[in-house]
């Protein structure tokens, strides 16, 4: 069986933490790593080279579109899941 490698990029380590024990629970995903800016997601991703990476769009030292734009020019096969938080607010 093939495992799904897959990268989780989110500067709130709960939600990271959450996400890692869902997708432990699937025999075909691997966690391969963890990142909390996306400098290191962008690091960790050319180093490991996951399947998917999973990337919040707000993080600090590089957002996460600017992450997912370098990463597609640099791992075209990689797929990336995008996190997006909506603020609370009763007018959205």
């Amino acid at each position: 069986m093939n495992l799904i490698r897959v990268l989780l990029a989110d500067d709130h380590s709960v939600l990271r933490k959450g996400l890692k024990i869902l997708l432990d629970r699937e025999e075909d995903i691997e966690v391969v790593g963890e990142a909390a800016n996306g400098n290191e997601a962008c690091r960790l991703a050319q180093v490991l080279q996951p399947d998917i990476l999973v990337l919040d769009l707000s993080m600090p030292e590089l957002n996460g579109f600017e992450c997912a734009k370098k990463l597609k020019r640099d791992l075209p096969d990689m797929r990336i899941v995008i996190l997006i938080r909506l603020a609370k607010n009763k007018n959205i």
